[in-house]
This record gives C-alpha cells, sequence and structure tokens, in this order.
C-alpha cells in the first residue's frame, strides 16, 4: 500500500558553515574518493529518474550500486580516517588544521546519520519499489551529494595534503615519530 514519506522535517537544522573550496580540478588523491565522485554521479542519475515512474526499472539497478559503495567502501574510507589520519593531523597542534579536522569529524558524523536515513528507501528502490520512496529520495539523494562533494573538496584541498607532509616525513630515513608532527 503506498504511503506518503514524510518531508524530513524530523531532524534539527544543522548551522550554516563556511563554504569549502571547489574540488580541485586534479586527478582525485584517492581511489575511494574517485569511486565517491561515481556514485555521486549516479545518485545524482537516481534522483532524476526517479522524477518520471517510467524509468523506475532503470531506478533499481542505480539505486544497488550506491547502497554498495556507501555500505562498503565509504564507511572503511571514514573509519579509517577517523582512527589513523585525523588523530595524527589533531596532534599536530595547528589550530587551524584542527579546526578543518573537526568539521571533517562533524561531517562523518552527518554522513553516517543521513546514510542511514537513506540507506532503507535506497535499499527499497533496490528491490522495485519505488512509489513509496519517489519524493523523499528525490531531495534527500541530492542534499546527502552536496554534502559528500563539500566534504571531498575540503579533505582534498586541505587536509590530504597535511596527511601526505607527515606520510613523507615518517617514511624518511631516521624519521622518529616526531617526524610526523
Amino acid at each position: 500500500m503506498p504511503t506518503n514519506t514524510p518531508a524530513r522535517s524530523h531532524r534539527t537544522a544543522r548551522p550554516r558553515r563556511p563554504a569549502a573550496p571547489p574540488l580541485p580540478a586534479v586527478e582525485l588523491m584517492d581511489s575511494t574518493h574517485r569511486a565517491t565522485q561515481r556514485a555521486l554521479r549516479t545518485m545524482v542519475q537516481l534522483a532524476q529518474m526517479l522524477a518520471d515512474p517510467a524509468q523506475d526499472h532503470a531506478a533499481a539497478p542505480l539505486a544497488a550500486q550506491v547502497c554498495k559503495h556507501f555500505n562498503g567502501a565509504e564507511r572503511a574510507h571514514h573509519e579509517s580516517e577517523e582512527t589513523t589520519v585525523f588523530p595524527a593531523l589533531l596532534a599536530r597542534g595547528d589550530a587551524g588544521l584542527r579546526e578543518q579536522v573537526k568539521r571533517l569529524q562533524q561531517d562523518h558524523m552527518w554522513l553516517e546519520e543521513d546514510w542511514l536515513e537513506l540507506d532503507p528507501h535506497l535499499q527499497a528502490v533496490a528491490s522495485g519499489y519505488c512509489n513509496e520512496h519517489r519524493q523523499f529520495l528525490r531531495d534527500a539523494l541530492t542534499e546527502f551529494a552536496g554534502l559528500c562533494a563539500e566534504h571531498m573538496a575540503l579533505e582534498e584541498s586541505l587536509v590530504h595534503p597535511h596527511a601526505q607532509t607527515g606520510l613523507a616525513r615518517a617514511a624518511a630515513p631516521g624519521a622518529g615519530p616526531e617526524a610526523t608532527r
């Protein structure tokens, strides 16, 4: 039985933040980011398809692709950043970098919160049940894709260069633990 899925009004409004820099034109530094860019393009395509019920048959495999990426590689990527990259960057003592890392950690929480809300709807679409989820997903997918893109832009422009510098120093001959700071 079709139901009208309510808008995303149950979530507390998120604070406005300064804009993240645009994603660099150079190739993304990380294979997971490249895969995420592909998944985001698929997500936007899916949101557009859901506007036309005649395309429901084509929406199912796209929804399955998006779920596979965000339930697998993306989650592992965020876990790695949270347990390895971010702690090392926070230990450097740079106040500006610390502020940006804290923002990225907040993004991870928001992305996880949003994904937990999106996943059941996408799983339903992947199983061929589009009508009940169409309206919710059209707006929610666009919002989620925007936050992901902004998050990656911040990582690529700020955090990754800092992390690469620290990794290069740590790998240098004779480098001790202090070399990563």
